[in-house]
């Protein structure tokens, strides 16, 4: 049965949904030997379907994992300014996986990959309230912006807002906070962080729902286990 084309390579641990649309969109992807428009239809099996020429395969073994992200990668399959990728900390995983969600260049922390599709979608949705906790490092008045970060702020002509904030310990030249939200724009702490009048000298995501990145060793990853995978979805 024809199913959108972005799916597909989504489903068969190829990239995330919005990842397979750069893909499309970059002239990457190809069916039958023609390339694929955005919002294309194909059928896996009956028509050939190809990523830079190569030919997207059936996944074998549906992997998760969870991987303590450094600094100075970016959370993205390839880059085309040259920049190392998460994929590069994941090469002895024994699967092609891809990153759910994104952490920007200087962040760092706990961050799924996968190459299941349906499970990607679901943990990323809002709707499933997994909610993200991420420990931050600013300068400037702290304690006053917590209130503020918990009341919308407009960011990108949308409102946002943190559902929880708090300030953990004071530093010399601000504080380290605490804080959680549902959604996750891009560079949705640090553009709210700065509307309130910090500055953000390091982020780090420690939570997605109830899964806690715990003691992982920063670069390094672990699989989930089937109980972690519940909670998740």
């Amino acid at each position: 049965m024809p199913e959108r084309l972005q799916k597909i390579l989504s489903a068969h641990g190829a990239a995330s949904r919005r990842e397979a649309e750069r893909l499309i969109q970059d002239g990457r992807v190809t069916v039958n030997g023609i390339k694929a428009e955005l919002g294309q239809s194909a059928e896996f099996g009956i028509d050939e379907i190809a990523i830079d020429g190569k030919l997207l395969e059936p996944v074998d073994e549906l992997v998760y994992i969870m991987l303590n992200k450094p600094r100075g990668y970016v959370t993205t399959v390839s880059d085309e300014r040259g920049r190392k990728t998460v994929m590069e900390l994941v090469s002895d995983v024994g699967a092609r996986v891809y990153p759910v969600g994104r952490l920007d260049l200087n962040s760092e922390g706990l961050l799924l990959m996968t190459n299941d599709g349906q499970f990607a979608n679901a943990v990323a949705h809002p709707s499933f309230n997994n909610t993200k906790i991420y420990e931050v490092r600013v300068r400037g008045d702290a304690e006053t912006a917590v209130k503020r970060l918990c009341q919308p702020i407009m960011i990108d002509s949308h409102l946002v807002v943190a559902s929880d904030a708090r300030l953990i310990k004071h530093t010399a030249d601000g504080g380290v906070l605490s804080i959680s939200i549902v959604e996750g724009r891009n560079r949705q702490i640090r553009k709210m962080c700065n509307e309130c009048g910090l500055y953000v000298q390091s982020l780090k995501r420690v939570s997605v729902g109830a899964l806690k990145l715990g003691a992982l060793g920063t670069g390094k990853w672990r699989h989930l286990t089937a109980a972690e995978r519940s909670l998740l979805k």
